[in-house]
């Protein structure tokens, strides 16, 4: 599946959006990828989350457990699992942090593949490695339906994306005057409980 695959399946959904956003990492884009307008279609997640299966596999060979932080992450998470035939959990925030929650463990040494919806900054994907680590996880790759950073995002481990954007993002205090000038919208969940 190409970029273009992928992003057709956005435009398909109206998940690829254009305007002034707000992302969760906090930066300010004018294009957002409205994800769950597409993973409410089980045929079109089924088509992107095998793909990324198949780049997971060829990336690193096999996994014990896929991991997704919550709650972006849950739905690809579980698909990509299900391709892989392999269990899907997930972390989630607790006091700001990452945590396996629900009874949710996994083995020390176990061999895992982080998975994400969108990776912007890489902060959300880093922090999830983190928590994956610090319970005894062997965390061999970090996988994402889509990098918007043009590759630079570090998730702190090996790294493969379905599609991969570069993307402008801009923080508050550098916005150019076009994106200025278009209202905000904040489609994120980050900041739902601020």
């Amino acid at each position: 599946m190409t970029t273009d695959d992928v992003l057709e399946e956005f435009r398909a959904s109206g998940a690829l959006r254009e305007g002034h956003f707000v992302l969760s990492s906090g930066l300010h884009s004018g294009v957002f990828l409205q994800k769950n307008l597409v993973f409410q279609y089980p045929e079109r997640t089924e088509r992107l989350c095998k793909a990324l299966a198949a780049k997971i596999e060829a990336a690193v060979g096999k996994v014990d457990f896929c991991v997704s932080p919550a709650v972006g992450g849950i739905i690809p998470g579980y698909e990509t699992a299900r391709h892989l035939g392999v269990p899907s959990i997930y972390v989630e925030r607790e006091g700001g942090e990452f945590k396996f929650r629900r009874a949710f463990s996994i083995p020390k040494g176990a061999k895992i593949a982080m998975v994400e919806d969108i990776v912007s900054t890489g902060l959300s994907s880093r922090e999830c490695v983190a928590a994956i680590q610090a319970a005894g996880g062997n965390v061999v790759v970090a996988a994402a339906i889509v990098d918007r950073s043009g590759g630079r995002a570090d998730p702190g481990v090996p790294f493969v994306a379905l599609a991969t954007l570069d993307v402008p993002a801009y923080p508050a205090d550098a916005l150019p005057p076009e994106l200025a000038a278009i209202p905000i919208e904040d489609p994120g969940s980050r900041r739902l409980h601020a």
